[in-house]
């Protein structure tokens, strides 16, 4: 395996946009594109896997196994990660097994797919389960889903440079299995505001607000739960592709515009901030159905 780290390592674009908020007046707010990093491995995913995958280079391992649901950004990234730097990837997927493009896509890049029931799946993270794994898979180093580990938080580290830290007084961000969030956290020093495009997470808030007390953990925009996107949710994001030129993922990133322009309406203090947001790629989930 031949990591080309070369091929990431570039500036990240910062674009700045006008938000109209409803009295007519606009809030400015700056985007971390972080979706303009790759084609394939965009956004926040190839951060989470790239320690990851230097750490599999170091193990000697003979393949990556990993985690994920039928729609899964980070099995998509890690897929092509596989092809590009020449090693066999393994996706364990979540519920029945079916066919969309973000699986196609997958085995294109030549991932080997096993579905497993929601109530197995359910048991990723016990011990017991992934030693049977690890015994039917020997040579395989294992990612946690998401690339929720140690090695995924410190790539997320290296998002935010020490000039942005300085710049901005609030950072907003998705969260997904918290990872990102995390580690911004490290390196961004002052307000942190993670958008939760779920309910009900109390374990995943009480976490990550008692590790990161500079969160504001949000989660009053999540439409009915996650991966639901009613029209008034899709309509935001239409428009805002038409006006700004800048392409939101139904799953996270237009649910925290959707929210981020909610909260900027509703408190004119705000307005004073200087926010920047980190737009976490995962464009490649908008073919999926509502």
């Amino acid at each position: 395996m031949d990591i080309n780290l070369s091929l990431f390592e570039k500036k990240i674009p910062i674009r700045s946009i006008s938000l109209e908020l409803d009295n007519g007046s606009y809030a400015a707010v700056d985007i971390l594109r972080l979706d303009q990093i790759h084609e394939k491995i965009s956004g926040n995913k190839w951060f989470k896997l790239k320690y990851n995958l230097l750490e599999a280079k170091k193990r000697s391992a003979q393949s990556i196994l990993s985690f994920g649901g039928a729609y899964s950004n980070h099995l998509h990234a890690l897929a092509y990660a596989g092809k590009l730097f020449n090693i066999r990837t393994i996706g364990i997927v979540r519920g029945e097994e079916i066919s969309n493009p973000t699986l196609l896509d997958c085995k294109q890049w030549g991932m080997e797919l096993h579905f497993i029931s929601r109530s197995d799946y359910r048991k990723k993270t016990e011990e017991s389960f992934l030693e049977k794994l690890q015994e039917k898979y020997p040579q395989a180093y294992f990612i946690p889903e998401g690339g929720d580990n140690a090695l995924g938080q410190k790539g997320c580290e290296e998002i935010i440079s020490p000039h942005i830290s300085t710049t901005y007084n609030v950072l907003c961000c998705s969260i997904g299995t918290g990872t990102t969030i995390s580690g911004l956290g490290k390196s961004f020093t002052q307000e942190i505001w993670g958008f939760a495009p779920f309910k009900n997470a109390h374990s995943l808030k009480d976490k990550l607000t008692t590790s990161l007390p500079r969160l504001r953990y949000i989660d009053d925009f999540h439409f009915g739960g996650f991966g639901k996107s009613p029209k008034e949710l899709l309509e935001f994001a239409q428009s805002f592709s038409t006006l700004h030129k800048i392409e939101l993922d139904k799953i996270y990133t237009a649910k925290l515009f959707f929210g981020l322009t909610t909260i900027l309406n509703q408190n004119a203090l705000t307005l004073h901030k200087k926010i920047l947001v980190v737009h976490t790629g995962g464009l490649q989930g908008n073919r999926s159905g509502n």
